[in-house]
């Protein structure tokens, strides 16, 4: 191996002096081992210069391969310079994706389970191996919209926010307001107060340094069952508006095209927004949800497309319901009326959650019309995914919540469709919209007869005949809805939120009471029926259905009747303070079984001789039957469209 070595450095040595042609005598004197020691040097250095030119082309290439940006197509650029913050600050108090799974997963809130998954990590191994990635359901679930909603005081309060709003906006750019009013009989009184505080807007608003009269100007719409454009042109003269409000005429048809004046409005007045280059906001005054909410997702795309922020002064939905109520007078052949009439209000979720049921005992059976303490699902998320906020003016009658504590069970503002998605993915979820649908008529359940006359046999057998007439259609309704609950309760313990949760516990425990008192009811009256019991002092000559804590209907009753307890028990302990709560312990607040007491009560001698052989009825039946004479009297009248 030397050998040849020398050799080669000694031919090498004989080719330099041959190329150089000059004196290399000093070559001679350098050992073979430097000289060979010298040439590889000198290859290494000729290696080294080759693989740096390989690599900087390496690099070139890899930096002529970014792709050029495209440009984005005008049709969707929007024209805004409003920026729309997506995440934990947004407007739309919309959590970010990373944080809305780890939400999800459990971490934020336990920072020693993120130290202990930390530590199990190897830095070695790549994330994917030890993070398992969320299913479709679970990402689907964890990002959750929550809109704006605020409770400023009645009509007046909600005005003064709304001059705030604009104040804010106002300082950004110059800004178009406009003002959309419901034109129906009911919302005649909020257009009037309105009208009478509108020349204090531009007077707050001038007090606040944002330069009113060159800034801001207003436009006015109308809106029933058509579109009334009462101020096309932006104007900024305060007193002409004023009369245009009192001036408008009330819509008897009954229709609200909410979502038709919205698309109107902006093909109105998107032109005048991008002529000033100014904000443009929208300030819907009504107390319904609009009939016509089936354009909400087409109305969405066009305003955050555009850049239109929407308000909204309105009513509260009335909890889990799609029908309101609003006090209404009128007069109809002569006579004034005065009563709550229907409007379409709610419900305050996509879809209904909760079940139409009302209560049994006389006092509780309006109980349905208490506020969600949110407004329509349709026009909260409509101010939601804008950047607006819904103003609460008026609630409906019944119990308030506290708005922090309904907070934590804001309803569920994504897209219809995705909503309709996670339903797919519990069936507890899907089991409870099912049956929120098959909800029991409220005419179906009547407020039941405690006391039975009982002069003679045959008297109190007539009452208890017409007493269990309605408890074949009770038990029907109620049958079915614990049949379509009970296929849900296998995905009970998989809900994500406070509100399904307390929703679901909520129908469950109230289906199980109403069955276990319907039983226990039409067991007590057929053992009476069958065989009347002998009052124990001779001056009784009255039965009374009294509620108790004990049970005789059998087995499978006294099941129901356990787990009617567990379920409203856990939704008082785990949701307090909320209508879910509230309305468990209206349910538990009589025992669920029944016991016969014996009364005395005076009655009336000398009957028509046309009736004496009618049914005769306790003196507290007679007076229900009147009420209910008299209620069906005033249907007969005509009522106004609302």
């Amino acid at each position: 191996m030397e050998g040849n070595a020398v050799s080669a450095a000694h031919a090498d040595s004989d080719s330099i002096k041959q190329t150089a042609g000059t004196d290399v005598g000093w070559l001679e004197d350098i050992p073979a081992w430097g000289f060979s020691l010298l040439v590889h040097g000198l290859l290494a250095l000729g290696l080294a210069s080759v693989s740096i030119v390989i690599v900087a082309e390496s690099r070139l290439e890899l930096m002529s391969e970014v792709p050029v940006e495209e440009s984005i197509a005008p049709e969707y650029v929007i024209d805004t310079e409003i920026t729309q913050i997506v995440g934990t600050n947004s407007p739309m108090k919309m959590d970010g994706a990373s944080l809305a799974i780890a939400q999800n997963l459990g971490l934020e809130s336990h920072p020693e389970k993120i130290h202990h998954i930390e530590q199990d990590i190897s830095p070695t191994l790549p994330m994917v191996a030890t993070l398992p990635v969320p299913s479709e359901a679970e990402v689907l679930e964890a990002v959750d919209l929550m809109g704006t909603t605020e409770h400023p005081g009645g009509t007046e309060g909600s005005i003064d926010r709304i001059t705030w709003e604009i104040a804010a906006s106002l300082r950004e750019r110059k800004t178009i307001a406009v003002w959309l009013f419901d034109e129906s009989l009911s919302l005649k009184n909020r257009r009037a107060t309105v009208a009478r505080r509108f020349n204090a807007i531009y007077e707050q608003l001038s007090q606040l340094n944002v330069n009113v009269d060159e800034n801001l100007t207003t436009g006015i719409v109308g809106f029933g069952a058509d579109v009334h454009m009462l101020q096309g042109t932006p104007s900024s003269a305060g007193s002409e508006l004023t009369e245009i409000i009192r001036g408008i005429r009330s819509d008897e048809s009954g229709q609200e095209l909410v979502f038709t004046a919205v698309d109107r409005a902006l093909r109105t007045f998107v032109k005048h927004k991008k002529e000033q280059r100014a904000n443009l906001m929208f300030i819907l005054v009504t107390d319904e949800r609009g009939d016509d909410f089936g354009d909400l997702e087409q109305i969405i795309h066009k305003c955050t497309r555009t850049g239109t922020r929407v308000y909204c002064i309105g009513n509260s939905a009335v909890f889990g319901r799609e029908k309101g109520f609003v006090r209404y007078a009128w007069e109809s052949n002569g006579d004034r009326f005065e009563e709550d009439l229907p409007v379409d209000q709610g419900p305050e979720t996509a879809m209904v959650e909760a079940l139409q049921l009302p209560f049994w005992t006389g006092e509780r059976l309006n109980l349905g019309r208490m506020s969600s303490g949110f407004g329509p699902y349709a026009l909260s998320r409509l101010c939601a995914e804008t950047g607006g906020i819904y103003f609460i003016a008026d609630q409906t009658e019944g119990p308030r919540f506290d708005p922090s504590v309904m907070r934590q069970y804001a309803p569920d503002y994504r897209p219809q469709r995705e909503y309709e998605k996670q339903l797919s993915f519990n069936r507890a979820k899907s089991a409870l919209v099912e049956a929120a649908r098959n909800a029991v008529p409220e005419d179906s359940v009547s407020q039941p007869q405690r006391h039975f006359l009982a002069t003679t046999d045959t008297v109190l057998r007539q009452q208890i005949t017409e007493a269990q007439k309605p408890l074949a259609t009770l038990d029907y309704y109620l049958k079915g809805l614990h049949q379509i609950l009970e296929r849900g309760e296998i995905d009970r313990d998989k809900l994500d939120t406070d509100r399904w949760r307390a929703s679901y516990d909520l129908a469950m425990g109230r289906v199980l009471a109403m069955r276990v008192r319907a039983f226990g009811y039409n067991s007590m009256l057929a053992q009476m029926k069958s065989t009347p019991r002998t009052f124990r002092r001779e001056e009784s000559n009255q039965w009374v259905l009294t509620p108790t804590e004990a049970s005789d209907a059998g087995a499978m009753v006294r099941g129901m009747h356990k787990s009617a307890i567990e379920y409203l028990s856990r939704v008082i302990d785990e949701h307090p303070s909320t209508p879910w709560a509230w309305l468990a312990k209206v349910e538990l607040e009589e025992p669920l079984g029944w016991e016969w007491s014996e009364a005395f009560v005076r009655v009336a001698q000398n009957r028509p001789r046309n009736i004496a052989n009618g049914p005769q009825f306790a003196p507290e039946e007679m007076e229900r039957r009147r009420q209910q004479q008299e209620r069906n009297e005033r249907r007969k009248a005509t009522r106004p469209k609302l």
